[in-house]
């Protein structure tokens, strides 16, 4: 995602949330590494589902509901602006933009133009995450670095835009992170032009044996941009949550004339930067910005941002629980 002149996912920080709040969020303890409690003070009254004590006039709890009412379950066909269709399979939700903006927005979230809604699992008690759907109007991205590129150099271009964006980060009121490995490296597949990588991140000087935030990056790029598909979820779950991710990635295809086989090189607009640039900070350098980093963090805000808002509970309450 990248930034719009707020960053997505930087909430303004506000008093730290209360004990009710902290209670709700254990559910989700392990997937807390950026330790955003400074932004969610607006949220402290909260409460868990069993308890019968929630507020209908609750911003969060409302945007929920409202959520709920407008989700659509698969299967079905869930068009993409005017770009592609997901072939949303069973057992998967999804929520439209209107909705999902209102979503995130409650919960102390801004989003950019690039927003097409959330997808969440549906029917699974045990599932812990949620995945973003964008569309970025980059233009044609051209694929050739990925023939050259090596892991071990866009893992430490990663590094080292993370550490160059921890001063931003700490001005907005979070702590500095790193990067500290690949969860799974780069992998680029030139016949179907999709494109997954994930890397772990988590608090500097976090407690060893701390669950880190894993945010699983997947994208299918096409003629005019390309639509990215994040998957957020914890260490602990990420080999767990895979197979979700890469389905909904595969149930992604773009329409006739937008694919990137579509591609008219004498009138078609062409990205700025190469295919590198979704996955390190090579290209982001060229643009005199880093973009990749602040996209990369600003995903991992938003989940730590339902998760501390009682996300586990109310998911519970409104998704898994809701007949067809």
């Amino acid at each position: 995602m990248p930034l719009p002149a707020r960053r997505a996912g930087a909430a303004q920080p506000r008093a730290a949330a209360g004990p009710g709040l902290r209670r709700i969020a254990g559910a989700l303890v392990t997937m807390l590494v950026l330790g955003l409690f400074s932004g969610l003070g607006g949220f402290a009254d909260v409460r868990a589902a069993d308890d019968g004590a929630a507020a209908a006039s609750n911003p969060a709890e409302a945007a929920w509901e409202a959520a709920a009412a407008a989700l659509q379950r698969g299967p079905q066909s869930i068009a993409l602006r005017d770009q592609a269709h997901l072939a949303l399979p069973e057992g998967y939700g999804f929520v439209p933009v209107k909705e999902a903006t209102t979503l995130m927005e409650a919960l102390g979230n801004s989003v950019s133009e690039q927003f097409i809604g959330l997808i969440f699992p549906v029917g699974n008690d045990d599932a812990q995450w949620l995945m973003s759907v964008d569309f970025a109007a980059a233009g044609y991205i051209k694929d050739d670095d990925a023939k050259h590129w090596k892991a071990d150099e866009l893992l430490q271009n990663l590094k080292d835009g993370t550490k160059a964006n921890n001063e931003r980060r700490e001005k907005l009121g979070y702590p500095p992170i790193e990067v500290t490995r690949w969860v799974e490296p780069p992998a680029y597949d030139a016949v179907t032009q999709r494109l997954v990588w994930s890397a772990e991140a988590r608090d500097i000087g976090a407690q060893p044996g701390s669950d880190a935030t894993v945010n699983y990056n997947t994208y299918v790029l096409g003629r005019e941009g390309y639509i990215s598909m994040n998957l957020i979820t914890s260490a602990s779950k990420v080999e767990d949550e895979k197979p979700a991710a890469r389905t909904l990635l595969s149930a992604v295809s773009f329409d006739d004339g937008k694919r990137y086989a579509d591609f008219n090189a004498s009138t078609d607009k062409v990205a700025e930067y190469g295919l590198a640039a979704l996955v390190g900070g090579i290209a982001a350098k060229k643009l005199g910005l880093l973009a990749l980093a602040g996209a990369f963090f600003a995903k991992f805000a938003k989940i730590i941002v339902l998760a501390l808002a009682g996300a586990a509970a109310l998911f519970r309450k409104v998704f898994a629980g809701r007949k067809a």
